[in-house]
């Protein structure tokens, strides 16, 4: 039994990437954190989990500049679903709250030139106690191929943890094999964790398109400090894993909500993008107010995110409150790589702190020079060399993101 079960993982695992997606991070709009399970669509109609909100926010989405700029995924999280399977064994959505069914729904999306994204659950309920998948793996993911789902997550409540080496990639080679090319996203490290179990990164890696290692996010700074803790201080085990095609996913974008001031939006922001994380925000794009739509919007930030190396970054100093992230981006010009770097300030003492280093200290050597951007407020900082410093002022609980662009030739400077 035991030589058939990792016959069977290594079968699954040869096939799961070669879906081709997900090359760079994916974007897009995600009901959960700022939504939940809000099923009271009689006192509440425009807040309640339905077919209506997820319309609406597809129709937001296009109108409001989020696709264009990159985010075209709209995705269902836990709680649309009927409480029973149909007469066939197979899911249904609540019928009251998704009265046109989910093709419809995803047809409406597709409509718009969006992606459609679907939640379930490896285990026998989802984490809110509608039907999961155990028992009905075939079934669901042919289900959710007729359906067109084009983003499928996959969460972990009501499992075992030490069963999901199997099952999620036994889920992933039945999505494949349907033939419908579907992003896959996955809770599998973070419930291993949980339960004091090693994940196998390297599977997991092979099997899944993103996949989730800690706590949920919530709507608050302290959330949003402990995940980029995580992240840095795992960062070793964690960045050798991620890629085109395969990303670490460190939850959503908060931005724009209740639990972030500005300062804190762009901080999250930054560091997503320098982690190369999914950017999957979930915020009513009806009520957002504009300063926070910016940063969102933000192309420069975006293209951090999206750059096509895929190379997650890390944390490369930390002290008194201040952090220095740095990613290596394009352009690379003879073999030296273009950097984005952002200084985080952690401090709340009330003051901007200054943050002076010089760009040997961080590895940027290119004798060519780099021109340096500040992204958020779009400065052009000149062109420094590698004998320069930097110098940032960062306000209390934010961020400077810089690029560093590496380039061809070297510019001469008045005075030399």
């Amino acid at each position: 039994m035991l030589t058939f079960v990792v016959f069977f993982i290594i079968i699954a695992t040869s096939h799961s990437l070669d879906n081709g997606l997900a090359r760079t991070p994916p974007m897009g709009w995600l009901a959960w954190q700022r939504f939940r399970c809000n099923t009271d669509c009689i006192s509440d109609p425009d807040h309640c989990i339905s077919e209506k909100l997820f319309m609406t926010m597809a129709d937001r989405l296009v109108s409001d500049g989020y696709a264009a700029a990159g985010y075209k995924l709209i995705s269902l999280d836990d709680c649309w679903l009927a409480k029973t399977r149909d007469k066939k064994g197979r899911l249904q959505p609540d019928h009251d709250r998704f009265p046109s069914g989910i093709k419809a729904l995803a047809d409406y999306i597709h409509a718009k030139g969006l992606r459609f994204g679907i939640y379930e659950d490896y285990g026998n309920y989802t984490c809110a106690g509608y039907p999961g998948i155990l028992g009905h793996l075939e079934t669901d993911a042919k289900t959710f191929a007729e359906w067109d789902v084009d983003y499928v997550k996959l969460d972990g409540c009501y499992a075992y943890p030490s069963q999901m080496d199997a099952g999620y990639p036994e889920f992933g080679y039945l999505l494949n094999k349907t033939g419908r090319q579907m992003i896959y996203s996955c809770s599998w490290p973070y419930y291993q964790l949980a339960t004091s179990l090693q994940p196998d990164y390297k599977t997991i890696a092979k099997v899944c398109n993103l996949w989730r290692n800690f706590d949920d996010i919530d709507d608050s700074w302290e959330s949003v400090q402990k995940i980029i803790d995580y992240y840095g201080d795992n960062q070793d085990e964690l960045i050798p894993n991620a890629g085109p095609g395969h990303w670490n996913d460190p939850d959503m974008l908060i931005i724009g909500n209740f639990g972030l001031s500005y300062e804190q939006s762009r901080s999250q922001m930054a560091i997503w993008a320098i982690l190369a994380a999914p950017l999957l925000m979930s915020v009513d794009l009806r009520t957002i107010r504009p300063e926070y739509r910016d940063i969102l919007l933000n192309k420069y930030v975006i293209q951090v995110n999206q750059d096509p190396l895929g190379n997650q970054g890390r944390r490369v100093y930390k002290e008194s409150g201040i952090e220095i992230w740095m990613k290596p981006v394009t352009p690379v010009i003879n073999g030296k790589y273009s950097y984005a770097v952002a200084f985080l300030n952690r401090r709340t003492d009330g003051t901007p702190s200054e943050v002076s280093v010089g760009l040997k200290e961080l590895g940027l050597n290119h004798e060519k020079g780099y021109k340096v951007l500040e992204l958020f407020d779009k400065k052009d900082l000149g062109v420094k060399d590698p004998v320069d410093r930097v110098k940032v002022d960062v306000n209390p609980t934010g961020v400077v993101l810089l690029k560093f662009i590496a380039l061809k030739h070297s510019v001469k400077r008045f005075g030399n």
